[in-house]
């Protein structure tokens, strides 16, 4: 014998579609609620989804290049250590010259000599000490490893070129050592030397200041470009944010909307099941 179908009233089956309605609304909201998200995946909005997930990839990109920027500035910084650094060498050395110029004896003075040529080979230890993580910009252009090239955006296109100078005692800074330039000749005191290695002196604190503004400026521009990255970062999160989170309260007031229609949609299911049943008390 054939099993007859199941044949439902018009309004229990009514219901029922309300009901499954319902359920299928009730599992979005749900998810949403889980996530803090209304596009979880492209099914739900491929548009949406995609393009949030772009500006998700550039944010991240993006911060690459903000930490590479961050070293940028500490290479700078580095190199700016150094130039100071270096000016207080000139400054002792100038004062070993001065001294020199007014020594009683020429032993003095060639003391004072080996003092200075000392301090100009600490210059040389100094510059070679200002590196930072294999770059320093107080060796010369030609030298590996002098210069940086910082990029700013995703692609590489904008970016700055920080060039080093040659800041080491003789070769760079043009500095005359007394071994040179002897500040002691024929058994007399040789002002004319010690007052050259003098004007050197000045003119070299003049060159290290000039690269000291160029450094303060590259770093500005760095430190502007660091700002300037962050805020685009935040920007591109707030955009892929406002295309796929979920507004908390009002799919907290759809849930207990459908919550609230779920218990109508079984109490009405159940009441149109009733109606079907008092048939029966007919036989």
């Amino acid at each position: 014998m054939a099993m007859q179908p199941i044949t439902l009233t018009s309004g229990m089956r009514a219901n029922l579609v309300s009901l499954q309605q319902t359920n299928s609304f009730m599992e979005v909201t749900q998810k949403r609620l889980a996530s803090g998200k209304k596009v979880n995946s492209a099914l739900d909005d491929p548009v949406a989804y995609f393009t949030a997930v772009a500006h998700e990839q550039r944010a991240t990109d993006l911060a690459s290049r903000k930490d590479e920027m961050s070293e940028a500035v500490q290479l700078v910084k580095a190199a700016d250590t150094g130039i100071e650094s270096i000016k207080t060498l000139i400054a002792a050395a100038k004062s070993l010259a001065t001294s020199a110029l007014s020594a009683d004896t020429t032993a003095a003075a060639s003391t004072l000599a080996t003092q200075y040529d000392e301090v100009l080979d600490q210059i040389d230890l100094m510059v070679a000490d200002s590196g930072y993580k294999g770059v320093n910009l107080l060796k010369a252009p030609t030298d590996p490893g002098s210069t940086l090239t910082v990029k700013f955006d995703e692609t590489g296109q904008s970016s700055l070129s920080l060039q080093g100078f040659d800041a080491s005692a003789v070769t760079g800074l043009s500095l005359v050592s007394s071994t040179t330039s002897a500040w002691v000749s024929g058994g007399a005191i040789s002002t004319a030397n010690i007052e050259a290695a003098i004007t050197a002196l000045d003119n070299a604190t003049i060159t290290l200041r000039t690269e000291s503004s160029k450094l303060a400026n590259n770093l500005s521009i760095i430190t502007a470009r660091q700002e300037f990255t962050q805020g685009m970062i935040n920007v591109l999160k707030d955009g892929a944010a406002n295309l796929t989170n979920a507004d908390m309260n009002e799919e907290g007031a759809n849930m207990l909307m459908l919550q609230t229609r779920q218990a109508l949609g079984t109490t009405s299911l159940s009441l149109a099941s009733q109606a079907a049943q008092s048939v029966l008390r007919l036989f």
